[in-house]
């Protein structure tokens, strides 16, 4: 469902004056407020010069609109921390899910989607216009929105400050924020539940283990002590990367961990290193805003005739990504032709390529968002053949599809809840397996299409730290070794996991979980899918989160 009162009415923390905190209204939609807050919270002067909103934390605040206003009075308060390159607009749906679920059952909780500190850097001036051709103008043409002129995407000559945004400072946000917006730490050990979706349930991990005041022997402070339970998203809470593999694409620039913690850090200190994970297909600023920007043309017009692929500007990076993206073969892939752009597709059907567990190559981007319809479909072999075991945690196992039928029909974009009806064609691979079926259809495009261009926070994170995922493989270290003060803070409390049964994890979690399985899920599909199932069912996950936290701790 879309948002259906309210507006984006956000301001950057620049202009908040000497506030220490804001609130400011997003919508309201189906009994749930959404409001984005902001907490000034400085990094230390050793960190060096930065933007001034980068010493502000922010996060979406979703509650019943029929609950208290204030947070301590709520039932129960989800703190959920993001995956690898993964903003807070992610979290929006099963947000929305779960407050309204548990609103149902008379309970009035409320889900906290935390940013992290470097999204700070991300300007969405021209995706907030609600205009696609708006927003390519604004980041890739250099024109105005609202008197305002794109700076520029940010290159790691001007990302020192980040060399030092490990999972130290990570964790340390996360307890300066909930010690802001909770100040009574006993509402913060009954209240709180603390979880995360994928490396977020490492980030939890190290939450939970982590002591806050320099004394170990004061356990007030402790990371488990501010919270009731522990919730994992198609993730476990642990402090080891092993069960995310998958999880980081074997082509970013992520340095040699083998170096050693010291010659990282000298490497990331002097830039000799990248401060910020990318890689040179998708996973990098100027790509990344293009996922928004056909959220944009979502929202604005489903299902008309996109022209995107023509509209954006002709570079290598867009080039490079759109043949990644759009290539049935290694053929096409290497001579361009036929390109994205050949091709007629609706608005709702660029988004579904770029997201579609049936055509995205890359499992951590996989939602299931129904399926391409209105003309012949053929199998999308690139970069992996279908029926093949080429890399299956980081290409997903399910068959990819794409468009057969250059300068020909409209193609269309069957939602998660046609596919299977009556008139849904059926497609089949060119070894007779069905593409898709209902049952492996849980997210509604539309409530993506929100979730990735309506919303104040990213759904995706551009600028993601270099330092936080090579803390975590350096884990062994004894610079990252002495974070673990409170080993025991992992099993201090109950954990939820809820792991996408087509996820990342899925076939290999470990057996003492006992977690809860979304049928069907990819691993975004746990935080994107529509509040009904096609079997009619209510969602499972914000189904067992509703459940999670009526349970008394």
């Amino acid at each position: 469902m879309l948002l259906t009162t309210g507006a984006l009415t956000v301001s950057s923390p620049d202009a908040q004056g000497d506030s220490a905190r804001t609130e400011t209204a997003v919508a309201t939609s189906a009994g749930v407020t959404e409001s984005v807050v902001r907490v000034k919270a400085p990094l230390p002067a050793s960190f060096g010069a930065r933007p001034a909103a980068c010493d502000w934390l922010s996060y979406l605040r979703y509650r019943s609109s029929s609950g208290p206003v204030a947070s301590a009075d709520a039932d129960r308060v989800l703190v959920a921390q993001p995956g690898i390159l993964e903003g807070a607009g992610a979290f929006d749906s099963v947000a929305r899910n779960t407050v309204t679920r548990a609103a149902e059952q008379g309970r009035h909780i409320e889900f906290w989607a935390l940013d992290r500190r470097s999204n700070c850097l991300e300007d969405r001036t021209g995706i907030a216009s609600g205009d696609q051709h708006t927003a390519v103008d604004y980041y890739y043409r250099g024109k105005k929105v609202e008197g305002r002129t794109f700076a520029g995407f940010v290159g790691n000559d001007k990302l020192g400050w980040m060399a030092k945004l490990g999972i130290e400072q990570t964790v340390r946000d996360e307890y300066d924020l909930l010690a802001a917006e909770l100040p009574d730490q006993g509402v913060r050990k009954n209240k709180v539940l603390c979880g995360g979706h994928s490396l977020g349930g490492v980030i939890t991990g190290y939450f939970a283990a982590a002591d806050f005041d320099g004394d170990p022997a004061t356990t007030a402070d402790a990371g488990h002590s501010q919270c009731a339970g522990y919730f994992a998203l198609d993730t476990t809470v642990s402090t080891s990367l092993g069960d995310l593999s998958g999880s980081i694409p074997d082509d970013t620039n992520l340095p040699d961990v083998g170096l050693g913690y010291g010659v990282v850090q000298a490497g990331l200190d002097s830039g000799v290193l990248p401060r910020s994970l990318s890689a040179p297909v998708l996973l990098n600023p100027e790509t990344m805003t293009l996922l928004a920007i056909a959220g944009v043309g979502a929202l604005q017009d489903p299902g008309g005739e996109a022209d995107l692929p023509s509209y954006l500007p002709a570079n290598t990076n867009i080039e490079a990504t759109n043949r990644f993206l759009f290539s049935k073969d290694t053929a096409t892939f290497l001579t361009g032709s036929p390109a994205v752009k050949d091709f007629r597709l609706t608005n709702q059907a660029v988004l579904g390529s770029l997201m579609d567990d049936q055509s995205v190559p890359l499992a951590f981007l996989q939602s299931s968002v129904g399926f391409f319809d209105g003309g012949p479909i053929t199998d999308k072999n690139f970069p992996a053949a279908n029926g093949s075991s080429s890399q299956p945690g980081l290409f997903g196992t399910e068959y990819k599809a794409i468009p057969a039928v250059p300068h020909g029909p409209l193609y269309t974009w069957r939602d998660y809840d046609r596919v299977g009806d009556p008139d849904d064609p059926g497609y089949r691979s060119s070894d007779g397996t069905p593409f898709t079926a209902a049952g492996k259809e849980v997210t509604d495009i539309q409530e993506l299409a929100r979730s990735m261009a309506a919303q104040p926070l990213d759904f995706t994170e551009q600028y993601f730290p270099t330092k936080l995922v090579t803390d975590l493989e350096l884990s062994t270290s004894p610079q990252v070794k002495r974070l673990v003060v409170h080993p025991d803070g992992l099993t201090a409390h109950p954990t939820l996991t809820v792991l996408a049964g087509d996820g990342l994890l899925a076939g290999r979690a470990p057996a003492d979980l006992h977690p809860v399985i979304a049928d069907g899920y990819q691993h975004l599909d746990v935080l994107t899918a529509a509040p009904v199932q096609n079997n009619g069912l209510p969602e499972p996950v914000s189904t067992a989160l509703t459940e999670f936290a009526r349970t008394p701790r």
